[in-house]
């Protein structure tokens, strides 16, 4: 990955992880090169938020901060916002919006 060192708005917290995190809002219409590629964002993505550093595939690993954190419920293009809309938790089902995960017993 390269270019979110230089990216005011973008930070990778380690070498492995496949997304970045948001450090300073997002806009719609925002430009900025992740793994390479040049990103026009099509949304807003608020502070602290995930955004994809590469493409994911679906039931890939998603990692932050060289760990886990669960599982791509689709295809995640680069420059997607990752939230619970296209991650599922690999540990927490209640993290989830799938009905049936909805509350553990």
């Amino acid at each position: 990955m390269e270019a979110q060192q230089n990216s005011k708005k973008l930070l990778q917290i380690h070498k492995n992880d496949n997304v970045v995190i948001v450090v300073t809002s997002i806009r719609a219409g925002d430009h900025e090169v992740i793994d390479g590629r040049d990103i026009t964002f099509t949304q807003e993505i608020g502070i602290g938020h995930k955004v994809a550093a590469r493409q994911i595939k679906a039931g890939e690993k998603v990692y932050k901060c060289g760990v886990p954190i669960g599982s791509a419920k689709e295809d995640i293009p680069v420059g997607a916002h990752i939230h619970l809309h296209n991650l599922k938790s690999d540990y927490i089902s209640t993290y989830t919006r799938d009905s049936d995960h909805a509350f553990a017993k």
